[in-house]
């Protein structure tokens, strides 16, 4: 028999369950599947019930599915069935091609979870991939934006890529290359460097080693005109009459190279490439995306919909254990 939990002393974890033409429904249903062996939290699913049933019948998954309510009355969130919160969502097939006809059921999902952070309710937000180019009009946003904005945080808002053993984060996140200069101030290093490092010391309960990079190849600075370089330095030093522990500007060409002599708890990079790129390369699935700067814990696996393998029962599902797993070092949020 498993073991009951008292919910109104332990919060649960809502995922949203994404977009419904991706792999969300089946890396759920496997970490469902594993969830004795890592979560110690009770978690549930806001989705649809209906596309949940269809999807497990498609992928061959014998897991009973449950309904609850905003009150989880009648509910145990640690029994056998997998606990949903209803979104009324039809779909004739259970995977099709992916397009805006989703947004309307993705948006429903995340504003029953913000509404449930809102009033206490659970521990943080999950969120399973979605696609951003046609989920949000706005452009050049994601879900760290969007989420920002629906909270009322915006500016406040901090994308980290986090591993136990070496997390990222970009200064700035959804924008084309050309675009990254103008979007860089002292302000914004300065900010988003100290809600990393309260995050640390709050939640990890570390005081984080944090490198800052430059933003030209090997640090090289133009003397002909003023560089941003310069504002880096100038935010570093500031950071560093702070009392945070923080290096630079490090040289972007090298920095994941010496992190593991330097003990780097973070690598701050000036836009999502520099170092989202070699992060994945190291870290592959191992790792997940925190978003700092809001109300509550929002997570979401470090991957997207995966509409390659949709339906061939080949997904990994180790980013959104490793997300569930997160909440086992968090009290009641």
């Amino acid at each position: 028999m498993e073991r009951k939990l008292n919910i109104k002393m332990i919060k649960p974890i809502a995922i949203v369950a994404g977009e419904p033409n991706s792999i969300s429904s089946e890396i759920i249903f496997k970490s469902w599947m594993l969830r004795k062996k890592f979560a110690k939290k009770p978690f549930f699913i806001i989705g649809s019930i209906n596309l949940f049933n269809l999807q497990k019948k498609r992928l061959k998954y014998k897991i009973k599915i449950k309904e609850i309510d905003d009150n989880f009355k009648k509910t145990d969130l640690t029994g056998k069935a997998l606990p949903i919160y209803d979104v009324k969502y039809f779909q004739k097939k259970t995977f099709e091609k992916i397009s805006d006809k989703s947004n309307k059921y993705i948006f429903k999902c995340f504003d029953i979870a913000i509404n449930l952070s809102k009033k206490k309710k659970i521990n943080g937000i999950i969120n399973c991939p979605v696609v951003k180019e046609t989920l949000f009009k706005e452009k050049h946003q994601g879900v760290t934006e969007f989420l920002s904005r629906k909270y009322k945080t915006q500016g406040n808002e901090v994308m980290l890529i986090y591993n136990k053993d070496l997390s990222v984060s970009p200064i700035t996140t959804h924008l084309p290359l050309s675009e990254v200069n103008r979007k860089i101030s002292k302000s914004q290093i300065i900010k988003k460097v100290k809600i990393i490092d309260s995050f640390y010391k709050k939640i990890l309960k570390k005081k984080p080693n944090i490198a800052i990079l430059g933003i030209n190849p090997h640090n090289y600075s133009s003397k002909n005109k003023i560089e941003k370089m310069e504002i880096i330095k100038k935010a570093i030093k500031i950071l560093k009459k702070s009392k945070l522990k923080v290096i630079g500007p490090v040289s972007p060409d090298s920095s994941f190279m010496i992190s593991n002599k330097s003990k780097f708890d973070v690598i701050v990079g000036m836009y999502h490439d520099q170092v989202l790129t070699p992060f994945k390369a190291l870290y592959n699935f191992d790792a997940i995306n925190i978003t700092l700067g809001l109300p509550c814990i929002r997570i979401s696996p470090d991957h997207g919909v995966a509409s390659n393998i949709v339906g061939k029962k080949i997904a990994n599902p180790n980013s959104l254990i490793e997300s569930i797993k997160f909440f086992n070092i968090i009290g009641n949020y």
